[in-house]
């Protein structure tokens, strides 16, 4: 079945779905909080396995919560998540962010968390967005900004890494700087009263750099991940060598640090 990421750059390794559970949904929602309510019908698009969806689910209960992703593997993940915490307002299902199963007008809010920057037609997705939202409802969206993105120390090598990384998301038809991107995008397609804010996850505590370097270490460094980023000339083999020392180094240093940014919009159909 052709979908709208068909060449998902992340893929749905277990390290990497632990990595987004491992973000808890009061960090990566506080920009969208203020606006929810018991009672909304809200629509999660690209819920992944569920870790955040099922605390945004009690946020809007009784209200319907809808959470939808490409892949059946996330779906099964979430809805055991669901059932196990008891969030009975919850349903998830298989679907596409650019046909969406639900009637026009159906949702007070919409959200996104990390899934533009992965879908090629933006303007596509947020028309769909836009569709099944009631007139004065919501859209949350919460993007990386891959250039903004940091470790330290770094001699130069961690940041080239990041290059590489949005580089490579470049060449799958994804955006790395989606976060700064929302304002236009959301204007261009007639979202009103656009608000704009940006955040940071960071690491800096012996739990947060191991969970960045095992996602590093594991994704980054993986055959199929370095056959692509030599396929499309995002590094060199000395290069990717220089990374991984780098990241070594990185974990090992007493001082390590490091943040991946995200811009946050919230705007209106009006």
């Amino acid at each position: 079945m052709t979908t709208s990421t068909p060449d998902y750059t992340m893929g749905y390794d277990e390290v990497y779905v632990d990595f987004m559970r491992s973000t808890e949904m009061q960090q990566s929602s506080r920009y969208l909080l203020p606006h929810l309510r018991s009672g909304l019908r809200f629509l999660d698009v690209g819920c992944g396995p569920g870790s955040k969806s099922v605390e945004l689910a009690k946020v809007v209960a009784p209200g319907e919560f809808h959470g939808v992703d490409i892949e059946p593997s996330q779906i099964a993940l979430a809805e055991e998540l669901s059932r196990k915490q008891g969030a009975s307002n919850a349903t998830f299902q298989v679907a596409d962010v650019q046909d969406l199963p639900f009637e026009d007008g159906y949702f007070d809010v919409v959200h996104f968390n990390d899934v533009l920057a992965f879908v090629p037609d933006t303007a596509g997705a947020l028309t769909e967005a836009k569709r099944v939202l009631k007139q004065g409802g919501i859209i949350g969206c919460r993007e990386m900004m891959a250039s903004s993105c940091f470790a330290y120390p770094d001699d130069g090598t961690m940041s080239r890494a990041w290059e590489v990384f949005a580089d490579l998301l470049a060449a799958d038809d994804g955006h790395p700087d989606m976060g700064k991107e929302l304002i236009s995008h959301l204007r261009q397609v007639g979202f009103h009263d656009i608000r704009m804010a940006a955040t940071f996850e960071t690491y800096s505590d012996p739990a947060g750099v191991e969970i960045l370097y095992e996602l590093t270490t594991s994704w980054f460094f993986a055959p199929h991940v370095a056959e692509a980023v030599l396929k499309y000339s995002a590094a060199t083999v000395r290069l990717l060598d220089d990374i991984r020392k780098a990241v070594e180094e990185w974990k090992a240093s007493p001082d390590a640090f490091a943040g991946i940014s995200f811009g946050e919009a919230i705007a209106v159909k009006s």
